[in-house]
């Protein structure tokens, strides 16, 4: 969702910038990518380390009430569209593929990007406060193969992140990357593309067709 079909990745870094002054530090660029996609818990940890707070001080529950708080005041302003988002989820829709939602975003925030995403588009939404472990780690994504019933090799991710990126491959899911905030590495199971704006179904299908072998050669990379 973020970063991938909303351009709201912007307004997290605004919010985690400004939750590392609650703490005392300024956000650097290593911090802040290092938070890119991460779920709520993890990011949150990452401010902690870099502010040096030590565990039996740090106000978890209060600390994130404050950044959800901080960040649905933003959503609640408006959020923008990734460059050819809106059209390609039309296009997966008029295909008759269903599609799932799955970030790290907690249900409070994801509800209200919803009204901007159409809620209607997807079978189900996974969010990050419904696994037991967000992005990077597979859950998000086991879970969103199980809930349409395929297997994940099945499925096809589109991501944005890198911790998003890991959490798709490390589920089995072929996964298309569409780097926005942060470089993505090369790795097994993924191909990149600059955008979604142009994007066909000939090119949804040869994402994934692209990453299982017997099909086309497995590791090509779509620049396009």
């Amino acid at each position: 969702m973020d970063g991938t079909l909303l351009d709201s990745e912007p307004l997290w870094d605004v919010a985690m910038a400004d939750l590392a002054l609650r703490h005392g530090i300024t956000m650097s660029p290593a911090l802040r990518e290092s938070t890119l996609g991460n779920a709520l818990p993890d990011a949150l940890s990452k401010v902690y380390a870099a502010a040096r707070i030590p565990a039996a001080e740090q106000d978890r529950a209060g600390d994130e009430r404050w950044l959800l708080d901080h960040v649905a005041a933003m959503f609640d302003k408006g959020l923008p569209w990734r460059p050819g988002a809106d059209a390609a989820l039309e296009l997966v829709r008029s295909a008759g593929l269903p599609m799932v939602l799955v970030t790290n975003t907690v249900r409070e925030l994801t509800d209200v990007a919803l009204e901007t995403l159409d809620a209607t588009r997807f079978v189900a939404t996974v969010c990050g406060d419904e696994v037991a472990l967000g992005k990077p780690h597979p859950d998000p994504y086991l879970r969103a193969a199980s809930l349409v019933g395929l297997r994940p090799d099945q499925c096809l991710a589109v991501e944005d992140s890198p911790a998003g990126t890991a959490a798709a491959t490390a589920a089995g899911c072929p996964t298309l990357v569409i780097p926005s905030a942060a470089p993505v590495p090369q790795g097994s199971l993924r191909s990149f593309r600059r955008s979604l704006v142009g994007l066909t179904i000939a090119d949804v299908v040869d994402a994934w067709t692209g990453q299982h072998p017997g099909h086309l050669p497995a590791g090509r990379d779509m620049q396009r």
